[in-house]
Parts: structure tokens; sequence; C-alpha cells
């Protein structure tokens, strides 16, 4: 026969099970203290049960107070493990996690006894705080604890490794775990996509066994991070082939995709596959597809999806912004910052970049220094190198190069490539060849591993007629065994992209293209253009100036365009440099011949070429 419970059992068992279900029920902090003085009456203070939940809810919930747990929790004569647990988890969670790797070092002192889920909360710490020699430590204890099987903790360990970079260290692991789940293999796929690892992030993706949304997606955003975009967009198309849903993270990342190549025709493909699956436009998805219609050259889709998002942070605000100020919209950029303003949106450091950048592109000189000069004084916002960045951008393209270099030189932070970049295209297009030329050295010096640099200095020497100087600068690049960084454009025709590089004729329609090419140059020549050569580096012939000139990518995807599009349709090019005078000067008057607008985005800015003319007045 079963003992009855004392009736001072009794009382305690249901008290105990009603601050449980207070507790369990709890919405915010002062629910709690309530809840915590009646413990202290009852004697409930002292029991684990209800100070586990106690402590669950000011660790783990939205509404807690870890500073309040910790307080509880040090007051506790003997907490369980679960208690820990709880402590570590909540710590790993936070803005303090070197916190959690200090709980645990009490652990070890107390002689605690570990289970399987004190690891991975641990790990999580690690992450946070990029802690590998902690990781190894803590790897250490897994083993030497007898969890070194347990598929949970090893798991977190694996993505703990991959993510600090010692991708080695991980696909070790990798191949040690004797019974590998999704996460296993998603997680060494996230490491190798994360450096940029491509092909061997696909090797491990093609040889899951299982995939879910995650395996895609993080290949397909592995595929963006890396510039692969086009590989991106086909990977996308193949997970809807194999019958899987993209979330929201997949549709932003195949979003972005299309941005980067001016995709117009998938991206709104998959707005219109949001809209007709009823997925929210949240601010993330909301500020995928303004920055994919800003950037594939709609301004008037962008903005429709602005209106129509319901919540509007400063994200979005700014992806308007940064639309307007790449298509050269200075004053428009400008006006919606102050609507932001007015809407009590405060301004944050990539909203700076976004005008700042506006301001440089349509030459509004004043306004970007007064905005730079409040980021300080009004926003107290510490201008980073970017700033300073778009400040040199915006006083040498309108010819201060003075101005300029003085910024450079009492900037608090030192100039990196982007600082002495931006210093040298205003030489180059302001001729002042002798201050380029110091800058162009400069430039090699900060960044001797990028091509681009050694053209810009030898540029500079060509321009300057110093031939012997050019040549062996570039020498000095081969020699090196750095290489330009080719013309590329992109058009998409029909939801097909198409990729032209300099000078390439592997396109399955080439032999069509050059012959659609020299009959736009006769039309050219009739109307009284010289190709602009001064821009080629190298000391050639006139005539080879002229050939190497009309083979310019954009010049292929002009073409390409005329001849797969219907008369009057837009025809949209993005390219991944700078378009140079002469293809510049030839879209203007392609425009005009043939009664087409051509919309080409380059590396730095829209350029709408319409009826001879284009949307930078010359200013870029």
């Amino acid at each position: 026969m079963t003992p009855l419970l004392s009736p001072t059992n009794q009382f305690l068992e249901s008290n105990m099970a009603q601050t449980v279900s207070l507790l369990e029920s709890c919405s915010s902090m002062e629910e709690l203290k309530q809840i915590h003085a009646q413990m202290f009456k009852t004697g409930l203070v002292s029991s684990s049960i209800p100070v586990s939940k106690l402590l669950s809810f000011c660790s783990l919930s939205s509404s807690g107070n870890l500073g309040y747990a910790c307080k509880v929790f040090d007051r506790f004569s003997s907490p369980n493990i679960f208690m820990w647990n709880i402590m570590i988890r909540g710590y790993s969670n936070s803005n303090e996690p070197e916190k959690a790797l200090l709980l645990y070092h009490q652990m070890l002192r107390h002689s605690v006894s570990h289970n399987e889920y004190t690891f991975p909360f641990l790990l999580k710490a690690c992450s946070c705080l990029s802690a590998l020699e902690e990781t190894h430590q803590i790897h250490a204890h897994i083993l030497k604890l007898g969890f070194g099987s347990e598929v949970y903790a090893m798991n977190s360990l694996l993505h703990v490794y991959a993510i600090t970079g010692s991708i080695r260290s991980a696909n070790l692991l990798f191949d040690r775990i004797p019974e590998r789940d999704i996460v296993t293999w998603n997680s060494i796929i996230k490491g190798y996509t994360k450096y940029g690892e491509m092909e061997k992030a696909n090797e491990f993706f093609r040889s899951m066994p299982v995939k879910n949304i995650i395996s895609w997606t993080a290949m397909i955003s592995g595929y963006v991070s890396a510039g692969l975009s086009k590989e991106a967009l086909n990977l996308f198309h193949e997970m809807q082939s194999a019958g899987v849903k993209p979330d929201k993270v997949t549709l932003a990342s195949a979003l972005s995709a299309c941005a980067r190549l001016g995709a117009l025709d998938q991206g709104s493909w998959i707005h219109t596959y949001i809209d007709k699956n009823r997925i929210r436009i949240d601010q993330v998805l909301g500020c995928a597809l303004i920055d994919m219609y800003a950037k594939c050259g709609s301004m008037e889709e962008a903005l429709e999806v602005f209106k129509s998002t319901e919540k509007k942070n400063v994200s979005l605000w700014t992806a308007v912004i940064d639309g307007f100020g790449i298509h050269g919209q200075g004053r428009d950029a400008l006006d919606w910052f102050m609507q932001m303003l007015k809407e009590g949106i405060e301004p944050n450091a990539i909203t700076f970049v976004a005008i700042l950048t506006a301001c440089s592109h349509a030459g509004l000189v004043n306004e970007g220094k007064s905005l730079f000069q409040s980021m300080n004084t009004v926003y107290k916002l510490k201008p980073s190198i970017e700033h300073y960045g778009c400040m040199v951008d915006l006083l040498g393209r309108a010819g201060l190069l003075k101005e300029a270099k003085e910024l450079i030189e009492r900037m608090p932070l030192r100039p990196n490539a982007v600082i002495w970049g931006a210093l040298l295209n205003a030489c180059r297009v302001h001729k002042h060849l002798e201050l380029g030329k110091q800058v162009g050295k400069l430039l090699v010096e900060e960044d001797p591993a990028h091509g681009g640099r050694y053209i810009h200095l030898a540029s500079i020497h060509a321009a300057a007629g110093e031939w012997n100087q050019a040549v062996k600068v570039r020498r000095q690049m081969e020699d090196q065994g750095i290489s330009k960084i080719p013309g590329c454009s992109v058009i998409s025709l029909n939801g097909n992209v198409h990729q032209f590089i300099a000078g390439d004729g592997s396109h399955e329609d080439m032999k069509e293209i050059y012959h659609m090419w020299e009959r736009i140059a006769t039309r050219l020549r009739q109307e009284g253009y010289k190709p602009a050569t001064e821009d080629l580096l190298l000391d050639l012939e006139d005539e080879e100036k002229e050939t190497a000139i009309q083979q310019h990518s954009e010049k292929l995807a002009v073409s390409f365009g005329l001849i797969g599009t219907k008369p009057g349709a837009v025809i949209r090019i993005f390219k991944n440099l700078r378009i140079c005078e002469d293809c510049h000067k030839v879209a203007k008057l392609i425009s005009d011949i043939y009664d087409r607008d051509i919309l080409l985005r380059d590396r730095v800015r829209f350029h709408l070429f319409r009826k001879g003319k284009c949307s930078c007045g010359d200013y870029w």
C-alpha cells in the first residue's frame, strides 16, 4: 500500500505545481518578480524545479532579464546541470557570450557533471567569439567525457570549426563522425561556402544522401557571395525542378543574384512567385526586391515594392536612396533622405554611404559636404573608410583634387586602396598626371595583388606619353603572375542570361553578332564617328587600337541586343567594369541611329542612353 503524503508534503506539492504553472505562463519580468516573491514566502526558492523554470524565463525569453537570472543562480546553493545549461545557453545567445565560457570554467572547478546538452551551447559561444583555442579545449573535453559519438555535440563542434576558418579540422571531424545526419552535411557545406570554396562545397552537396531547404539555400547564397550569380540562379531553378519550395532566405539570395546579373525577367518571376504563394513581404524580402528592381533599372517597380511593404525600416529607405544614387538621380535621393528623416527614421552608416554616393554621381558637392559633416555633429556616427572614400570620389569627380588630397592627409584612418583608387581615377579624368603617377605608385604598393591597380598606373604613364614606364608597369604585373580582370557584359533575353567577354568569340551566335557589329560600325562612320582610343594603354598602331576597342564586351552585347529584341524594346546591359569613353560615345550614337533606349549599368552606376544623350550628362 502506497503511503499517503503528509499534509505538509501535500501543501508543498500543490504549491510547487501552482508555481510552476504560473512560471510557464509568465509574460513579463513584473509578473515573474511577483511569483519569485511568493516563492520566498512558501520556501520554494530553494527548490530546483521552480527555480529552473524561473531561470529559463529570465535567460531564454525575449521578455526576460539575464542579469536577474544570474543573481538568482549565484544565490542557489547547489545548482544542478539543468540550471548550469540554462545559464550557459542564455549567455551564448546574448551579447556577452564570453560569460558562457566563464561559467563553464566554474562548472569544472565545482566538478559538476556534464551532459550532451552542455557542449552545443558552449560551442555556440565559441562561434560567436571565433574562439578557436577554446573550441580545441572543449573538443578535448567532449572526447574525454565520452561524448565523441553524440551527434548533437559533434555537429555543434563541426559548425564552429567550419565558421571560424578551421575548415581542415572541420573536414577531419566530418570524416570521423560515424553517423552523419543532414545537419552534419549542411555544416560542412556552409563552412566551404563561407570561404568561397564553391567547388568543394558542391562536391559535398552532390554527395548528400538527402537534401533539405537549408542545403539548397547554403549553396545558392554561397554562389552569390562568391560572385557566381549565374550559377546561383541555375541552382535555384534546379531546386524548383527537384520539387523543393524556396523559403524567404532562398528567395532573397536568388533576388540578389538577379540584381547582380541585371536579370529583370527572372527577378520579376520571383516577385510573381512570392505574390502567387502569398508569402508575406517582410523587411528582408522587401529590401531584396527593391535592390533587385533598382539594380535592374526599374526604379518604378522598386518604389511600388517600397510603398506596399507595411513596416518600413531604415534598410528599406536606404535601398531606395541607393537605387536613386546608382541611377544618377542625386536630387531624388536627397528628397527621399529628407522624407525618411520626417518619418522619424534615423539614418545609419550604410544610409550615409548611399546618400554620399548619390551626391558624388550627381556632382552635388556642397550637399555631400554638409551630409558628411552631419554624420558626427547630428547623428553621432563616426565616419568609416567607406565614407571617406565617398568624399574623395565626390571631390575628385568635381575636379577638386587639391581638396580631396588634403582630406586624405587629415583623415584619422589610414587610407586604403579604395581611397587612393578614387583619387587616381580623378587624376586620370582631369589629366593631373604628375599627381596621378604618385598616387598610382602608392596604390600598387597598397594592393599589389590587384591587376587593376597596375593598369591604372600604366594608363597614367601612357596618357603622359611615357610608354617605356607604362610597359615596365605591365611587365611588373605579368612577372608577378597577376592578371587583369576581363571586361564582361551580361544581357538577359527571354529568361536566359548571355555573357560576353572582351575579344571572346565563344558565344554560339558570335558570327551573327560580329556581322551585326560591322553593320553598326558602317552606320557610325557615316555619322562621322571616330574611335576614342586615348584610354588604351599599349603603344599600338591606330588601326590595332581601333580593332581592340571594337571588341569591348558592351559593344558585343549591344549588337546581340539589337539582333534578339523587337524594334523599340529597351536593351539592358550590365558590365563588371567602368564603361570606357569610346563605348559611352558609341552607345549614345546607337541610341539615336536605331531609336533605341540602352540601359547600361557599369561597375559604378547606370547610364540611360536615349536619342543620342546619356542620363549621366557625361559626368561619370
